[in-house]
C-alpha cells in the first residue's frame, strides 16, 4: 500500500535522447486520524538528465482517465506516456499485442504521474472494514484525490513546480473539480487544466438547445462515412462544420424552440437542411420532430448498409442482431480498445516496469452507486477567476458521440458568458473520436499543442498573480 518499484529507461523524443525513471507503486489515502484507508496505484515518470534546480521550474502533469470507474491506462499508453500501444496510422489497435516507444511523449518537457482512483487499476481500499462509499460520487472522488495529490507533491518535492491537471472523459469532471478543491482546501494553485473529450461538467443543457447541440457531431460523422451530398462531402471538414454550427445555432435551435408554432413549410425547410447535413432521410427527420438523438443516429446512419456506428468513436462500425430498432447492441470501438489495451498494460507493468502482483488489474472497476451531481464547470471557472495564472485547454475529437465537440464548445461558452476569461481558454478539434490521440497525425499535432500550452501557461519569472 505504500511502496514502489523504480526502473531506468531512455527514449528519443524529437531527435533527442531523454533518460528517465519510471516508478510504479501505491501510496495511501489517509483518514482524519492518520490511518491508511486505501492505496492509490500510480506510475510516475521523471526525466533524469536535469538538475534539482531545473526541476523546480519543470512542469508536473497529473493525469486521470474517466469512467468514472476506469484506470488511467488510456492516456498513459495512448497519448502522453513514453510507451505507446501498437496501432496503425488511423489509430486502430492491431495484433500482436505490445508496445513501442512514443516519439510524441511530452516527457521531454514535463514529468508525468498517472493516477488510478479507488477500485481501478491496482487501487483498493485498505481492508474490508473500510467503506468504499466514501470514495464514490463526484464530490467524494474530488475530495480524497485532492488530498492524495497534495501528499504526492510533498513527497516528490514538487511544490515549486508549475502543476497541470489533465483528464479525459469523466476525468474532465474530476480535474475541473480538483482545480478548485486544490486551491481552496490545499492551497495548491495550478498553471493549467487540460480537458480531453470533456463531459458536460454539470452545465445545464436540457430542452431545445440540448437536442440541437449534437448536430455538428452527426454532420462530421456522416462526412466521415461519405453519406453526404457531393456539395458537402467534397468540402474540408472544419469549414463544412462551421456552416453546420451556424445552422444549428441560427436555424435549428430556434425551430425546436418554436415547436408547434412552426408552419409546415418552415418545418419542411429545416428538415430538408438537417437531413442533408447529417446524412439521414428527410422523412425520418420529420418523423422525429427535427430531433435526431445520438443513440438513434448510431443505429440509423448506416442502417441501409447493414452496420451501426460506435458511440465513443463513430468511425468504428458494428453489426447488430437485427437491422431494425432504435438502439445499437454494443459499442464496437470499446470492445476493440479493451481487448488491445488490456494485454498491453499487463505486459508493460510486469515485463518493463517490473511491477508484479497477483492482484487483478481493473481496467473497469465497480464504483456504484455514484452520485453524478456536480457543478465542476462552474468550479473550474471560479478557480480560473481566483487564480490569474490558471489556463484551460480543451481538446475534442470530431467523431466522438459520447462527449461531442460542439457540446464541449457550449460548455466553454456557458462557463464564461461574459467573455472575460476567454483569453485563457482554448479549444482544439481533431479528426478522431473520444481518444482523439490514437491517429498518428493527430497524436503528433495534439502533443505538440500540449507542449505549447505547458510553455505558454507558465508566466515569465517575476510575473505577479494579479489582474
Amino acid at each position: 500500500m505504500d511502496s514502489a518499484i523504480t526502473t531506468k529507461h531512455s527514449i528519443t523524443i524529437k531527435g533527442k535522447e531523454v533518460p528517465y525513471t519510471a516508478a510504479a507503486g501505491s501510496m495511501p489515502v489517509w483518514d482524519e486520524d492518520g490511518h491508511a484507508i486505501a492505496g492509490i496505484f500510480y506510475t510516475y515518470y521523471e526525466r533524469t538528465d536535469i538538475t534539482d534546480e531545473q526541476r523546480l521550474t519543470r512542469p508536473l502533469v497529473i493525469s486521470f482517465n474517466g469512467g468514472p470507474g476506469t484506470a488511467s491506462i488510456w492516456m498513459e499508453l495512448g497519448y502522453t506516456g513514453p510507451r505507446r500501444l501498437n496501432l496503425d496510422d488511423e489509430g486502430y489497435p492491431v495484433q500482436p499485442y505490445g508496445l513501442k516507444d512514443n516519439p510524441n511523449s511530452i516527457l521531454d518537457v514535463a514529468d508525468i504521474v498517472y493516477v488510478d482512483p479507488v477500485n481501478t487499476g491496482y487501487s483498493r481500499v485498505a481492508n474490508s472494514d473500510v467503506s468504499k462509499a466514501q470514495f464514490f460520487g463526484a464530490s467524494n472522488d474530488i475530495r480524497y484525490l485532492a488530498t492524495w495529490i497534495s501528499t504526492f507533491v510533498s513527497r516528490k518535492n514538487r511544490w515549486a513546480s508549475p502543476k497541470f491537471l489533465i483528464g479525459e472523459s469523466y476525468g474532465t469532471t474530476r480535474v475541473s473539480g480538483l482545480a478548485l478543491e486544490l486551491q481552496d482546501s490545499h492551497w495548491m494553485y495550478l498553471n493549467g487544466v487540460i480537458l480531453v473529450s470533456p463531459t458536460d461538467l454539470g452545465i445545464e443543457r436540457a430542452g431545445p438547445a440540448g437536442a440541437a447541440l449534437y448536430t455538428p457531431y452527426e454532420a462530421a460523422t456522416a462526412w466521415y462515412h461519405k453519406m453526404l451530398p457531393a456539395e458537402y462531402q467534397n468540402r474540408d471538414l472544419p469549414k463544412y462544420l462551421a456552416e453546420v454550427e451556424k445552422f444549428t445555432l441560427d436555424e435549428l435551435t430556434p425551430a425546436l424552440v418554436k415547436g408547434s408554432l412552426l408552419s409546415s413549410s418552415e418545418r419542411k425547410a429545416v428538415a430538408a437542411k438537417l437531413a442533408k447535413y447529417i446524412g439521414i432521410k428527410e422523412q425520418v427527420v420529420l418523423d422525429n420532430n427535427l430531433e435526431i438523438s445520438a443513440s438513434f443516429f448510431w443505429k440509423e446512419l448506416l442502417r441501409g448498409k447493414g452496420y451501426t456506428i460506435g458511440r465513443l468513436d463513430s468511425r468504428y462500425k458494428g453489426i447488430d442482431l437485427e437491422n431494425a430498432g432504435q438502439r445499437t447492441d454494443y459499442n464496437p470501438e470499446q470492445q476493440s480498445w479493451s481487448h488491445s489495451f488490456t494485454p498491453a498494460m499487463h505486459i508493460y507493468l510486469k515485463d518493463e516496469l517490473k511491477y508484479k502482483t497477483d492482484l487483478e488489474y481493473l481496467v473497469y472497476g465497480s464504483v456504484n452507486p455514484w452520485d453524478q451531481t456536480n457543478r465542476t464547470g462552474q468550479n473550474l471557472r471560479l478557480a480560473m477567476a481566483e487564480n490569474p495564472y490558471l489556463h484551460l485547454l480543451v481538446q475534442s475529437g470530431y467523431f466522438d458521440g459520447a462527449c461531442d465537440y460542439f457540446n464541449a464548445k457550449y460548455s466553454m461558452w456557458q462557463m464564461d458568458p461574459s467573455g472575460r476569461l476567454k483569453d485563457r481558454m482554448k479549444w482544439e478539434g481533431y479528426e478522431g473520436g473520444h481518444m482523439l490521440y490514437l491517429r498518428k497525425a493527430d497524436a503528433a499535432a495534439a502533443t505538440e499543442n500540449l507542449r505549447k500550452f505547458l510553455k505558454e501557461s507558465v508566466p515569465p519569472p517575476g510575473t505577479p498573480a494579479k489582474y
